[in-house]
């Protein structure tokens, strides 16, 4: 029987592991867990996913494997922000609301790389296949996050 780990412990541990390993799935996650002899079923690592906020982010080889938001590495970040200003054409907002247009399919990228610069002015992004729906704190949020935005492209 494997170690059981506190909440905590697992959570920091999950942080390592995919520092360091390309997981693509939680299974994947729950196998490395087992191989560092910590006791947990996939419904745990599930819940661990969720309130670490792991994203998925494409390898080098084309894969996605987790990563952790809060430390995704600037190359990475640059990348994403490079794939926004190739994908961009035009935005505009109502409200607390931004509606960013982009060329056809690269709207999840250009929003990947809006919630990996972590703005303050955004609450959250939702992306269709050539649409982002951005949702920000204020109409003031708006305007400042349209004016960066702006700014990033030039």
């Amino acid at each position: 029987m494997g170690k059981l780990l506190s909440k905590a412990e697992r959570h920091d541990l999950i942080r390592e592991i995919i520092k360091d390993a390309k997981l693509e799935t939680q299974a994947d996650l729950v196998g490395a867990l087992r191989a560092r002899g910590v006791d947990c079923t996939q419904a745990t690592v599930s819940r661990d996913v969720k309130e670490l906020k792991l994203t998925k982010v494409q390898s080098e080889d084309g894969g996605y494997n987790y990563a952790d938001p809060g430390v995704i590495r600037q190359p990475v970040v640059n990348r994403l922000l490079e794939a926004f200003s190739n994908g961009y054409l035009r935005s505009d907002f109502s409200g607390n609301i931004v509606v960013i247009k982009t060329v056809v399919g690269m709207a999840p990228a250009c929003a990947l790389a809006v919630d990996a610069v972590q703005w303050t002015e955004v609450v959250g992004t939702l992306a269709g296949d050539d649409t982002i729906m951005v949702v920000t704190k204020s109409v003031a949020a708006s305007k400042k996050l349209i004016r960066k935005i702006e700014t990033l492209i030039k």
